[in-house]
């Protein structure tokens, strides 16, 4: 296990995940306060980095593209304070930190996990319901249904329509941009058959966000209605239905293999040629062990490893 503790939060690796805790410190930012502990699986990860600086360092996780809700909701746009990938390291701790690194690398590399994007969710998005209260409205989401609310600094246009009820099988998209510069930020809603031309001062499907404290808390709304959302890279689903059958052939052709029998011959030769690389892992481990490469845990840990995936 691989384990660092700081100010700004600890990190904890036990091989398999993972656990992000953030700290209590005044710079932890409200977003991360709010989101609390995230168990991170191993396949989640694309890569971890550390970075040392004159006063403190980075610990850096990269994620696969689409493995995270939040990370897509969001797009990228969140700053240091709020992104729960991201752990401030003291001077005094850059060793610890590159231990850690080293370990999640290594696991990465023992169990081949690809570092190209995902078509599923591997993370569960933010606990429900929620309920934040920013900019000219609140947005309240149970998992089924987003209701959204206006305050007195509502546009009059806006907010003579009332409260806004959006079920989650009517959203198509979810966006959440903050503030920079004199442009404001939003959390907009896309409804299925309603184009989106308005700016989210005037759009009932949106909140305006004003570069306030709370602003960021939105964003773990609009993590929330994406997780139960359709994965963006997930087949539609005409994909996936079976073909119109073809016309008949004048000439009758041979009989194809069955695809039982082939799909069967070709799972077989799979499962074989997949056991013999993890006997030949195996077998690569105890000579690095024998040559003093690897030492006893270690060797332990990555046969563990291999022997899982047997």
């Amino acid at each position: 296990m691989a384990e660092i503790i700081q100010k700004d939060g600890t990190w904890v690796f036990d091989g398999d995940a993972l656990r992000l805790t953030p700290g209590r410190d005044k710079n932890v930012g409200l977003l991360r306060r709010t989101l609390g502990e995230l168990l991170v699986p191993l396949r989640a990860l694309a890569g971890i980095s550390f970075e040392q600086g004159k006063k403190s360092g980075r610990l850096r996780l990269r994620l696969r593209d689409g493995a995270c809700p939040l990370l897509h909701a969001t797009g990228g746009r969140l700053t240091e304070p709020h992104d729960p990938y991201q752990l401030v390291v003291e001077p005094d701790r850059y060793g610890v930190a590159e231990y850690v690194a080293d370990e999640v690398r290594n696991a990465l590399l023992l169990d081949q996990v690809p570092a190209g994007p995902v078509d599923a969710y591997l993370l569960p998005g933010p606990s429900i319901p929620l309920s934040v209260s920013a900019g000219d409205g609140t947005a309240n989401f149970d998992g089924e249904r987003v209701r959204l609310e206006w305050n007195w600094k509502t546009e009059d246009a806006k907010a003579a329509g009332g409260a806004r009820t959006l079920p989650v099988d009517e959203i198509t998209a979810v966006e959440w941009y903050p503030s920079a510069g004199l442009e404001n930020g939003r959390l907009r809603f896309t409804v299925r058959g309603v184009p989106v031309k308005t700016p989210a001062k005037y759009d009932p499907n949106a909140v305006e966000l004003w570069g306030f404290r709370k602003d960021p808390l939105m964003a773990l709304v609009a993590a929330a209605v994406q997780a139960r959302l359709p994965h963006p890279a997930a087949a539609p689903e005409s994909a996936v239905r079976p073909p119109a059958e073809a016309p008949r052939a004048v000439a009758a052709a041979p009989a194809p293999e069955p695809a039982s029998a082939s799909a069967s011959a070709s799972a077989s030769a799979s499962a074989e040629d997949g056991h013999d690389a993890l006997l030949r892992r195996l077998r690569e481990l105890g000579e690095l062990r024998r040559e003093g490469v690897l030492t006893e845990e270690e060797f332990t840990l990555a046969k563990q490893a291999v022997l899982r995936r047997m």
